[in-house]
């Protein structure tokens, strides 16, 4: 189901090539930003100082979120990655996208009929790269579901989520080419991924300095192992995973500082939208404490559950040649991780593109009605991991299928009876949350209101297609 009020103004065809048109004219160039997308990899809702860190240090992002738009209640399509970043290319949240939960084994692929942003604005004249953790089909490069055939012209990175748990790999992926790095077989310290892949990024902005461009950044900081090439924290009495933890957030910190200073330095500030999320909240894996920093910002959860802090994460837009009216601005507007392809697409003068997503180029340039989304949904289709924070979090239900729906300030979140989905009924367990209220989600009030509950059980009926 389309949000309410949206437009579907934009349909690409996702069962054969998407061609990219003829270059653009130096006019078509003026009018049409370049875009620059970061996605971090369980970066938590309080990880950043803009939203309240006092431990890690983030300079860059902080300056970017005070001269942009920074949003205060935006979500990711889910509580762990590939569902989360399926529902960012594809604008259709996790009732309705192709994955829906994260692999046990080989990643799961993308169908041919799916179609990206990237498709999307390849096909209108846009150059198109992606670099870093791509996570859809497994490490076979022979594959339809290759980033190259779903819309980046240009891949250089992980091909599957197993490959980008090292920071230092054996290789990485060229497009389908691997390039290997026979040092860290040996040593596991001579290339540090995260680096060249940032490097190539910058030659990505170098060679299309004078087209439009889009360009992906999804480096796996600050997944876990927390690996770092140095050590910008050696001073702080802190336990060493936490330490080096932080060092990932300042290095991811800096190196989208590096982006900005290559805009600078090719003139292209004016013309460029950076956009920077993460794809679910933090997590708890290689002794890391996340409480230790209030990773989560005072919310429920962490990565892997469906409360807040599994969920809610920093959304920074920044572009001062095109955010002029709302420079320094805060949105509390609840949004979400599949609203990204149909602004990215309105904002390229293509209109908003079909989906569950509405495009946010209203609250980004401060001109005209952004409507809104008559309810927000997650789902959990089979019980998580047990980590354990997530454990106590969730009164032990980590092992049982859920599913969350926000409409308003009402969150509704329940878990199945069992392991594996099944449709909201009397056997949930569901619990109800004012946000307004109670943004941590500490009191459940169904009982007080059944009314709120039935219009939430209505919603997370409507919202779930069964996969095909």
């Amino acid at each position: 189901m389309a949000a309410a009020g949206a437009t579907t103004a934009l349909t690409i065809r996702g069962d054969g090539p998407v061609r990219p048109r003829a270059t653009p004219s130096a006019t078509e160039r003026r009018r049409r930003p370049n875009f620059i997308l970061v996605l971090a990899d369980d970066l938590g809702y309080g990880e950043l100082g803009s939203y309240g860190q006092r431990m890690m240090r983030t300079p860059r992002l902080d300056r970017l979120a005070s001269e942009g738009v920074r949003f205060t209640h935006f979500y990711s399509g889910a509580a762990v990655c590939a569902p989360s970043r399926c529902t960012l290319l594809t604008g259709r949240h996790a009732g309705h996208s192709r994955v829906r939960d994260n692999p046990q084994g080989t990643d799961a692929p993308l169908a041919p009929q799916d179609v990206t942003f990237g498709m999307a604005l390849r096909q209108a004249g846009y150059r198109t790269g992606l670099f870093g953790k791509w996570g859809f089909g497994g490490p076979d490069p022979n594959t339809d579901t290759h980033p190259n055939d779903k819309g980046f012209e240009e891949f250089y990175g992980y091909l599957s989520h197993k490959e980008a748990h090292s920071y230092f790999p054996s290789k990485l992926w060229d497009n389908r080419t691997p390039v290997r790095f026979a040092g860290n077989r040996r040593s596991g310290r001579a290339v540090y991924a995260p680096e060249v892949i940032v490097q190539r990024s910058l030659q990505f902005m170098e060679r299309h300095r004078d087209e439009p461009f889009l360009l992906v950044l999804t480096l796996p900081l600050p997944h876990a192992p927390s690996v770092v090439p140095g050590d910008p924290y050696p001073r702080q009495p802190w336990r060493l995973p936490d330490r080096a933890h932080a060092a990932q957030v300042s290095l991811l910190d800096s190196y989208v500082g590096r982006l900005v200073d290559k805009l600078a330095e090719l003139g292209l500030v004016d013309d460029t939208l950076l956009f920077f999320t993460s794809d679910n909240g933090p997590h708890e894996e290689g002794d890391f404490d996340p409480d230790f920093f209030g990773a989560r910002g005072g919310l429920r959860g962490y990565k892997r559950s469906l409360y807040e802090g599994g969920i809610r994460v920093p959304l920074i837009a920044w572009g001062p040649g095109h955010l002029t009216r709302t420079r320094g601005t805060v949105s509390a507007r609840p949004t979400a991780m599949w609203d990204l392809f149909p602004t990215l697409t309105d904002l390229a003068g293509l209109g908003p593109a079909e989906g569950d997503g509405i495009s946010l180029r209203g609250i980004l340039t401060g001109r005209g009605r952004t409507p809104q989304h008559e309810y927000l949904y997650w789902v959990r289709p089979s019980g998580s991991r047990r980590t354990p924070r997530v454990a106590r979090a969730e009164r032990g239900r980590t092992w049982r299928a859920g599913a969350a729906v926000r409409f308003g300030n009402w969150k509704l979140v329940g878990y199945a009876p069992g392991r594996h989905y099944s449709e909201p009924d009397d056997s949930w367990s569901l619990e109800l949350y004012d946000l307004r209220a109670d943004p941590a989600e500490t009191t459940d009030i169904a009982r007080a209101h059944p009314d709120v509950v039935s219009r939430g059980i209505g919603y997370l009926r409507e919202a779930w297609e069964p996969p095909g």
